[in-house]
């Protein structure tokens, strides 16, 4: 089975305060679902409409293993800390080759 990676690009942050206290939250119940953090900061270079803002890379064992982390009752607490219209981002998981 591939290795799965959840990739995390923020477009924008309007909500600092919120964004913490989600990353309280979701680096825990992440690494408690078996994820491995891989990168987790700003951008070093951006190209091709790409934004200079955090970016997060995890590792989990299998497609199923990430979507069973984002849908844990520890990372939903964390989405609920993060609420609305504190972050613009996308969330993407992709399966290895």
């Amino acid at each position: 089975m591939a290795k799965a990676y959840w990739i995390s690009a923020y477009r924008s942050i309007s909500n600092p305060e919120a964004l913490a206290a989600y990353a309280k939250l979701a680096g825990p119940a992440l690494t408690a679902a078996g994820g491995k953090f891989l990168a987790r900061n700003e951008a070093a270079a951006v190209k091709e409409a790409g934004v200079k803002q955090r970016t997060v890379l995890l590792e989990f064992e299998s497609v199923e293993a990430a979507l069973a982390a984002y849908n844990s009752p520890g990372y939903q607490e964390a989405i609920r800390a993060l609420g609305t219209g504190s972050v613009e981002r996308d969330i993407r998981i992709v399966e290895g080759v």
